[in-house]
């Protein structure tokens, strides 16, 4: 049933009469349409609610021809979600033909970080080479502070081909007024938004309104040319009998004018879109189906369509206009007026409206609107039958917002549900309360309706692996896969739609539990067969955390190319639906950073540092934590910060306490606490923490090299080399090739010090050998031996480059380089530089002796090749040469690079 302005009108809608004047009797405003159309970067359009922003833009969009390069983004009511804003930019800016190819898709997920979309959006329209509007309505209604200010981000850094038009109820704090300064913002105020009483005449004309010339100044002054105002009077005129009088008598507030929405505009309506308006009204989003459900009736999207078309409060949401939502204070007034005249309605209608949301696949809607309607045993119903798919997907924060809606009675009395509390319990960390609630489902389970009865049970299988994971406890982790990857095959898990999902999840959940016990090669085999299942059945959530622990299993076992391949895998879907602070994305980070520490990248592996601590959730993932705590520890010790290095070690030595079976970083943490009180001089602490080790940690390699050192530091080398002898001869183990650099190179000191340069030579050679592959330079900043260095690279060639790099990155100092203003021959009697050397001029003159091009050299520092050209050319000036092959000759002279190799190494194996 259309819309229709009053009994004499018949069936004809508003859409159809207003097709024949200015469509929904827009009025042209060309003032303001110029105003829009100029150069500024920015256009805020600031004025009450009712001002007529959104028509104006909309008309500006239609008559500048802007519908395929306008991305329209309406901000809904109280909005305090940044994710969903800013996926709504997102999703709009897809539909321009611009962005349509320059900005990616992304799916939607829980806890989306909208600084990561943001700088995504910058680094996609950083190619912008055609004008672009990105049409924010509404945005007064943008209730979160971070995506305000994350706003702020995009119009202060965004390309010049990006327009932004800001339409807003009030003045917003996104420091606009900078940009005033700079010439780039433009305003449209509510004294420009005002309509002129031949606007006004125009409106009414429109909408097939005659008005006297009286009638019209006196609504035209009432109203004080408030656009909403004028068009509730023409909309309630149409058909009435008396225009004069209603001129005289229409008056008031904003309360007044949303009376008389209601019951000028509301009431004049045929009852089937009465009703239809009135029990929709319980919905965020209305389909014509949809409408036809709550209604009993048919032509709902009609309907919806007409009203839309008569600019009635209604809003397209999608292209198809398939999808509509009520302005949000017709919305709200239609709910009271619903409440009001028929109040035993709502929760039959909310009840009616999950479960046609669950019949056609939107299970978060189905379940929100059981819970509206207050039917706890149908919420708890879909939740139990959607919550695998939900945790599956990533959706693990929109299960714990629903299952806070529920009374505590209900959580207490119902199965199923007790299952899931469980669950969220143990994501939010409270691992005594998830024990409580799952001994509870377990205990009522059998009075479970016998048809779901096998549904709840591999609910529990479910939740008790992830309790077993996040315990550490491997033996229970194993034996709960065992018997979900069991389950995968019967029925219940196909009622469930799983059944490889659950493969998939114990293989993933088995292979993190044997990583984190240090079981490192069979976490290898389980973590690749769950990713490559995930990837089979199209389970990214999967896949992520997989790559994630496969990523920090690499750190192990594999060399860094490897580990940071996978870890960027997993970051990159990380991004790509919006998991970036998700405790398992924090696992991923540790990777990156522990091996970018490793090669002395440190500004890089800060970054990658703090990524992972805002990640940080000890009560809820304490072994992931204690990763973030101890790769903190670690960056911090390589950066020369031995004091907040040991507090990061103690830290994550504490929650080690709280696993059930010892971490496998537990008895690292333990010897580079160690390192770091030896290099605070307490090396009577050392001995104490040291003795304070049990028997199975003072047996392992990484033991031998705290060890060394210490003894290093009390200038006994002896003892160092009897120390070493077990690392050295395999009766100690050593997990991680890294360590083994350790081993070599204190060997290789201790063996100077004693006065044996050629076991020293070989020992350096083998630590040498072991961390040139993967540039791995932080063992020999831990334990600092330039001349060691130095001579070893006049006597052998082989690593100058790798043995270069190492000096420049040594402090200046007792027992460093020499500083960069006296970097004289390595033997100290070559002639001085007036002005020393940059870093990153070092690292590109260590690449000069080589063959490779500057192009090749620019690859290989990952630097453009202007950047290498500017290096080299400071170079050139410095060293007073003006060819390549003569800065290398006088770099050699210097004892900048290593002298050219005349002899064989004395120490090749």
């Amino acid at each position: 049933m259309p819309w229709v302005m009053g009994p004499d009108r018949g069936s004809e809608s508003v859409a159809v009469r207003i097709a024949r004047r200015r469509a929904g009797g827009v009025v042209s405003r060309p003032v303001l349409l110029e105003r829009l159309g100029a150069s500024a970067r920015v256009m805020v359009v600031s004025a009450p609610p009712g001002s007529g922003k959104t028509v104006l833009l909309r008309s500006w969009i239609a008559e500048a021809d802007l519908g395929e390069r306008a991305a329209w983004v309406p901000v809904d009511a109280g909005e305090r979600d940044p994710q969903r804003f800013w996926l709504s930019v997102l999703g709009a800016l897809r539909q321009t033909v611009p962005g349509s190819t320059l900005v990616q898709e992304l799916t939607a997920a829980p806890d989306l970080d909208g600084w990561a979309i943001v700088e995504r959006l910058l680094k996609d329209l950083a190619r912008l080479d055609e004008r672009v509007w990105l049409v924010v309505d509404d945005v007064h209604e943008l209730g979160s502070a971070e995506a305000l200010r994350q706003l702020e981000l995009l119009l202060m850094r965004a390309p010049p081909e990006l327009r932004f038009v800001l339409a807003t109820r009030h003045d917003l704090r996104l420091g606009l007024h900078r940009l005033r300064l700079q010439g780039e913002l433009a305003e449209i105020r509510a004294a420009d938004l005002r309509f002129t009483l031949a606007e006004a005449r125009e409106l009414f004309q429109g909408a097939g309104v005659e008005l006297p010339e009286a009638a019209l100044v006196l609504l035209h002054e009432r109203t004080e040319g408030w656009a909403a105002g004028l068009r509730l009077a023409a909309l309630s005129l149409a058909g009435h009998p008396d225009p004069e009088r209603f001129a005289e008598e229409f008056s008031g507030s904003e309360r007044t004018v949303a009376e008389y929405l209601l019951a000028e505009v509301l009431e004049r309506q045929p009852e089937e879109v009465r009703r239809l308006l009135l029990r929709t009204s319980v919905l965020e989003r209305i389909s014509g189906p949809l409408a036809d459900v709550l209604t009993g009736g048919t032509g709902g999207e009609r309907v919806l369509q007409d009203l839309e078309e008569a600019n009635a409060f209604v809003v397209a949401l999608d292209a198809r206009r398939s999808w509509f939502r009520y302005h949000h204070l017709f919305g709200d007034l239609l709910q009271l007026e619903l409440r009001h005249t028929r109040p035993g309605e709502v929760t039959a209608l909310h009840v009616a409206a999950a479960k046609w949301f669950a019949e056609h696949g939107y299970p978060v809607e189905a379940i929100r609107h059981a819970q509206d309607g207050q039917d706890w045993d149908l919420a708890a119903r879909l939740l139990a039958d959607h919550w695998p798919g939900l945790q599956l997907g990533g959706q693990a924060g929109t299960v714990h917002a629903m299952l806070t809606r529920f009374p505590a009675e209900a959580r207490a009395a119902n199965a199923e549900l007790a299952v899931l509390v469980a669950a969220d319990e143990l994501a939010q960390g409270s691992l005594e309360a998830a024990e409580r609630y799952l001994e509870l489902a377990a205990r009522m389970s059998a009075s479970v309706p016998a048809g779901r009865r096998g549904q709840v049970q591999v609910l529990l299988g479910i939740v008790r692996l992830l309790l077993a994971r996040q315990r550490g406890n491997l033996q229970a982790v194993a034996e709960e896969a065992q018997r979900l990857q069991a389950a995968a095959e019967a029925p219940e898990a196909a009622q469930l739609g799983l059944g490889e999902e659950l493969r998939g999840l114990a293989l993933i959940s088995l292979g993190i539990t044997e990583f984190w016990t240090a079981r490192c090669e069979e976490a290898e085999r389980h973590l690749e067969q769950g990713v490559a299942l995930a990837r089979q059945i199209g389970r990214p959530f999967l896949e992520f955390s997989g790559l994630a622990y496969l990523a920090a299993v690499a750190v192990v076992r594999s060399p860094y190319a490897l580990v940071a391949e996978r870890g960027r895998q997993a970051v990159e879907l990380a991004r790509r639906h919006g998991w970036t602070d998700e405790p398992t994305a924090g696992v991923a980070y540790v990777a990156l950073a522990d091996e970018r520490v490793l090669q002395r990248r440190l500004e890089e592996a800060e970054t990658w540092v703090r990524r992972a601590e805002r990640t940080l959730r000890a009560e809820a993932e304490p072994a992931a934590a204690l990763g973030i705590y101890y790769i903190r520890g670690v960056f911090e010790l390589a950066s020369g910060h031995d004091q907040e290095s040991l507090a990061a070690f103690r830290a994550a030595e504490r929650l080690a306490g709280g696993l059930a079976a010892p971490h496998y970083l537990l008895t690292r943490t333990r010897v580079l606490q160690l390192h770091a009180l030896v290099r605070l001089g307490e090396t009577e602490r050392a001995e104490r923490a040291l003795a304070g080790l049990g028997e199975e940690d003072q047996q392992r390699g990484e033991t031998c090299v705290a060890v060394a050192a210490l003894r290093l530091a009390q200038d006994d080398p002896h003892a160092a080399t009897i120390a070493l002898a077990p690392a050295l001869d395999g009766s100690a183990s050593v997990d991680s090739w890294t360590w083994l650099v350790h081993v070599f190179l204190l060997e290789a000191i201790a063996r100077d010090a004693l006065g044996d340069p050629g076991a020293a030579g070989r020992a350096l050679e083998r630590a040498l050998v072991l961390a040139a592959p993967d540039g791995a330079l932080s063992a020999f900043l831990i334990h600092p031996a330039p001349r060691l260095l130095q001579r070893h690279a006049r006597d052998c060639a082989k690593h100058a480059a790798l043995i270069a790099e190492i000096l420049s990155r040594l402090p200046a100092g007792p027992g460093g380089i020499p500083s960069p203003r006296a970097q004289g021959g390595l033997g100290g009697s070559s002639p001085q530089l007036a002005e020393p050397l940059s870093q990153s001029e070092i690292r590109v003159l260590r690449y000069l002796p080589t063959n490779l091009s500057a192009l090749e050299i620019g690859r290989e520092l990952s630097v453009s090749l202007n950047t290498v050209r500017t290096h080299s050319r400071h170079i050139f000036a410095k060293l007073s040469v003006h060819r390549r092959t003569e800065a290398v000759t006088r770099a050699r002279a210097l004892g900048l690079l290593a002298p050219s190799p005349r002899t064989p190494c004395l120490w090749d194996p």
